[in-house]
């Protein structure tokens, strides 16, 4: 047994007995992580509180991490950057919780990828601050593939096919498991930009939701046992 003091992003929480929690963390120094917090959900826990788990926030923990298994014990929590807007805006509130669920599914990784971290705790402050943020969660999850490794290959963009398989553009045409046309236009936007160019990129509400689906569609391609958040439909309805 260690104990370890980290920077952390809550992925996901669930409620264990009456008065626990099951926590899922994606920490900076030790990559993914599960811990037992027992009786938060209580009044008589105080210095713990339940709050601080909402999903993707940022956290400085102190924790009991044991070798030998898969669930931890917290010792002491800190909320390091307090959102102004993500909990107070419903859109944001929405896009954040699409959001954990694609990256509960998307990181498996028990090591320590501190460039993954950045990109998370980057892109989640630059949500907070911004107010034009319609086709945020697009780039977000494209971009993240650069660092679960299958970014597409942007070679050959004036192909006529991208084969979401391999992650290329070709000149051949694979069926299902390639986009043209305007699914690959609309796609397109998307590649070799950041978030502060994200706001010159326009897509109508039909084309914000195939450019959704096509990338899900390429997670599913490159990511095993990975299927639909529950909260894709209340996505599609804020942004309808």
């Amino acid at each position: 047994m260690s104990i370890i003091t980290t920077k952390a992003i809550v992925l996901s929480s669930l409620k264990y007995g009456e008065t626990s929690l099951i926590v899922k963390c994606f920490t900076e120094q030790e990559g993914l992580k599960s811990y037992l917090i027992k009786g938060v959900l209580s009044s008589k826990k105080r210095n713990i509180k339940a709050a601080y788990f909402q999903p993707l926030n940022q956290l400085s923990l102190t924790a009991n991490h044991h070798q030998k298994s898969n669930l931890h014990h917290l010792k002491e929590v800190h909320v390091i950057h307090p959102y102004k807007t993500i909990y107070a805006d419903i859109v944001k509130q929405s896009v954040v919780l699409f959001l954990s669920e694609m990256l509960t599914s998307a990181i498996k990784e028990e090591e320590q990828n501190i460039p993954l971290y950045n990109y998370l705790e980057s892109g989640l402050n630059w949500l907070d601050v911004h107010d034009k943020i319609a086709n945020f969660h697009l780039l977000f999850l494209l971009n993240l593939t650069n660092f679960l490794g299958f970014y597409p290959d942007v070679s050959n963009t004036d192909s006529k096919y991208f084969n979401l398989l391999e992650g290329n553009f070709t000149s051949q045409d694979y069926y299902k498991n390639s986009i043209s046309d305007n699914e690959l236009y609309q796609f397109k936007k998307l590649l070799g930009i950041n978030f502060d160019s994200i706001e010159k990129v326009t897509f109508s509400k039909n084309e914000r939701q195939l450019v959704l689906k096509i990338i899900i569609e390429y997670f599913k391609l490159h990511l095993g046992n990975f299927k639909n958040p529950n909260s894709l439909q209340v996505l599609e309805t804020i942004f309808s």
